[in-house]
């Protein structure tokens, strides 16, 4: 079986959900998810990165986390998987694009 090499700034979608028991932690993650991505549920971010973007919010977040206390999950969503998202009561993840003219 061969897999294609994705190309560094071509971005997959992240659901990433946290469990920070510290509000002040939990806030400071919040931010930080907040430039990356959409908040969609309490505790729950849906972001589209790249793999450099991905390092980089990584980063961010372990300066923050207490790995004793704190939880952040990062579960990829190949494109095919994304198709078939259901939503109820709400709006499906998308890929909002900046464009400056």
């Amino acid at each position: 079986m061969t897999t294609k090499a994705t190309p560094a700034s071509q971005s997959l979608c992240y659901v990433i959900a946290y469990d920070i028991p510290d509000d002040r932690r939990r806030t400071k993650v919040h931010k930080i998810l907040s430039g990356f991505g959409t908040w969609t549920q309490y505790s729950l971010f849906e972001c589209f990165l790249s793999r450099k973007e991905l390092v980089l919010l990584k980063s961010k977040l372990a300066k923050h986390i207490k790995d004793t206390q704190d939880s952040v999950r990062f579960y990829p969503m190949c494109a095919a998987c994304l198709d078939k998202v259901e939503t109820v009561g709400g709006q499906p993840p998308s890929d909002n694009m900046i464009f400056i003219v």
